[in-house]
């Protein structure tokens, strides 16, 4: 009886901190509940380096997330992309200044409101980041079900 609890407990913790490391660090969680559409105006394009934004077979070398800051009627709020080279692959570039819609999670990232992105429009433009569950579509098709 005791070996079945410390069993089940340590399995729960595992799943918890598994899940926790599959969505991200300083706190980003996609959350499909707090999905929502923000537009207007770049107003910084910020790179950020991590290992996590290595290009798809080990690729190496200049890969960096994309963030950025955005203006809209309401507030000022931060924008996660995604990857570099995601990005670069499909053509969309982003520049201060550019008018875009984003939609995506809001969430809390370091203590500030944030987006992450699922699905970014600029002009004509249309790029999906996201499925509905916040999976990243830049990552292979063996990791939940991307």
């Amino acid at each position: 009886m005791k070996t079945t609890c410390v069993a089940a407990a340590l399995c729960l913790i595992i799943g918890l901190v598994s899940a926790s490391f599959a969505q991200g660090s300083g706190g980003r969680r996609y959350d499909p509940k707090t999905v929502e559409t923000v537009s207007g105006e770049v107003i910084k394009v910020e790179h950020v380096q991590g290992k996590a934004w290595a290009p798809p077979k080990g690729g190496r070398g200049g890969a960096y997330g994309i963030h950025l800051i955005l203006k809209s009627d309401k507030e000022e709020i931060a924008v996660h992309l995604g990857p570099s080279w995601y990005l670069d692959k499909h053509g969309l570039t982003f520049a201060e200044g550019d008018r875009l819609e984003v939609r995506g999670s809001r969430i809390t990232f370091d203590g500030k409101p944030a987006i992450i992105a699922a699905e970014g429009k600029k002009g004509d433009q249309s790029l999906k980041l996201r499925d509905a569950d916040g999976a990243p579509v830049w990552r292979g098709r063996g990791r939940r079900g991307a």
